[in-house]
């Protein structure tokens, strides 16, 4: 594993700390143009992008010619209704919720499922180019936890939910992916959807402590995070924890996570300002990796207006 994450830091045409989206199921002569000239760290994946395995296969060999050498390439594959490859090509796979239910009726039968499931899951993305997974969900859920969350969530406790997010993460790793932790520090207190609105949350840092964080900093090892776009008015009552500077301190020295942070899709809605604005403002937070998911060109080009190249700090994450 740590060979794939060397080659990656090792490409010398990966200069710009950033994930962006494709328009669809091949590259077009505008992305061509652009990412030769505008390198990136990697790639996510959506069901616009995907076909069929022969498709998607070339699709991830043609991401990595045009790079010369390795690079991330992400996708959101959780099971439930987050799942970008689905039938009839591709098994399916239970969301989270069922997990939870399982690990009620017994821990370790559920831990063991849950495993092989996304064992399973990654030998679908292996397949098929893949070397990360935006899974597991940690966050804890709360009566008001909105929908877009639900089902996701591994439950209300937050031990339960890091004893199911380790075997989420091992199970990839078991095959060959890399697992992303999210969303950082805890969406469960939101109460609304961020790819529509910002959520506030105003429970006492105490709270968030004690439930919220709890699974973060239990799986605080793990090689990458993701963010998450609420402001947590004990924490920052002016910012967006993905692009507070206290937010992100308390997530490198209290929760602990120390490795590659990225935000979340910074076209969701709960961020308002500019492109330009919000790429500093993540990067300058304490963010290692804008993560930008539509594909359209445009924001692109105002993103790549706003990076820096990355720098030995952020390359050393890789190699750690």
């Amino acid at each position: 594993m740590s060979q794939l994450l060397q080659k990656i830091a090792n490409n010398k045409k990966l200069f710009k700390p950033v994930i962006y989206g494709l328009k669809g199921t091949e590259l077009n002569d505008d992305e061509k143009y652009f990412f030769s000239k505008n390198s990136c760290v990697g790639f996510i994946l959506f069901s616009r992008n995907i076909v069929d395995k022969i498709q998607l296969k070339k699709l991830t060999d043609s991401l990595r010619d045009l790079m010369e050498g390795e690079v991330l390439i992400l996708i959101d594959q959780e099971g439930g209704r987050v799942a970008r490859l689905t039938p009839p090509i591709w098994n399916t796979y239970p969301a989270g919720k069922y997990f939870a239910e399982l690990y009620h009726e017994n821990p370790q039968n559920a831990k063991k499922a849950l495993f092989e499931n996304y064992a399973n899951i990654a030998q679908d993305l292996v397949e098929v180019g893949i070397n990360v997974d935006c899974a597991p969900v940690l966050d804890v859920l709360n009566p008001i936890t909105h929908k877009v969350i639900g089902d996701r969530a591994f439950g209300e406790n937050p031990l339960q939910v890091a004893d199911l997010g380790i075997e989420v993460c091992n199970g990839l790793l078991s095959r060959g992916v890399y697992p992303v932790i999210k969303h950082i520090p805890g969406h469960g207190r939101g109460a609304c959807d961020s790819h529509l609105e910002l959520p506030i949350v105003n429970a006492s840092l105490q709270e968030l402590r004690e439930i919220d964080f709890a699974p973060f900093k239990a799986l605080n090892n793990q090689k990458f995070a993701m963010t998450a776009h609420i402001l947590y008015n004990s924490i920052d009552a002016e910012n967006c924890a993905t692009i507070s500077k206290k937010a992100i301190d308390l997530i490198r020295n209290e929760i602990g996570f120390k490795n590659i942070l990225m935000s979340d899709d910074i076209s969701m809605k709960a961020l308002t300002q500019s492109f330009a604005f919000k790429t500093k403002a993540i990067l300058e937070a304490g963010c290692d990796l804008v993560l930008h998911c539509n594909g359209d060109m445009a924001e692109m080009l105002e993103i790549n207006s706003a990076l820096p190249n990355l720098n030995e700090t952020f390359l050393e994450k890789f190699t750690q």
